[in-house]
C-alpha cells in the first residue's frame, strides 16, 4: 500500500460471489479502492448516512438482480465497513442503522 492508502477494516459483511456477482463485486472492490486513496465519492455512488454517524456514508451497488449496501465510516486512518446487506426499500432499514451505530460505537471506544 502507498503511503497515502487507508487500509479497509471490515467490522462485518463481506464482498464475494455469492450472494455478490463477479460484476457487482468488482464494482465494489474499484469503489472501495478509490476511497483508500482518499477520493470522495458522490452520488449515485456513495451517499452520507448522517442517520448513524458524521462521516458515515453508504456505497450504492447495483447487481443483476440487487442493490448492495456498504455502510462505511471515514476515520482519519481506515475506512471501516460496519456493514454489507441487499437493499429491499426505499429507506435503509431500522435495524441496520441501530447495528451500525453500535458498531461504530465499539470501535470508537477502542
Amino acid at each position: 500500500m502507498r503511503k497515502m492508502e487507508k487500509p479497509l477494516l471490515w467490522l462485518h459483511g463481506e464482498v464475494k460471489p455469492p450472494p455478490l456477482s463477479t460484476k457487482a463485486r468488482v464494482e465494489a472492490g474499484v469503489l472501495l479502492r478509490r476511497l483508500q486513496c482518499g477520493e470522495n465519492l458522490p452520488l449515485p455512488h456513495s451517499r452520507p448516512m448522517s442517520a448513524i454517524g458524521k462521516a458515515c456514508h453508504e456505497l450504492r451497488i447495483q447487481d443483476e438482480t440487487k442493490t448492495w449496501r456498504i455502510v462505511y465510516y471515514l476515520d482519519a486512518e481506515a475506512i471501516v465497513i460496519l456493514d454489507v446487506f441487499s437493499k429491499t426499500t426505499q429507506q435503509t432499514p431500522k435495524l441496520v442503522i441501530d447495528t451500525c451505530k453500535a458498531r461504530l460505537r465499539r470501535y470508537q471506544s477502542i
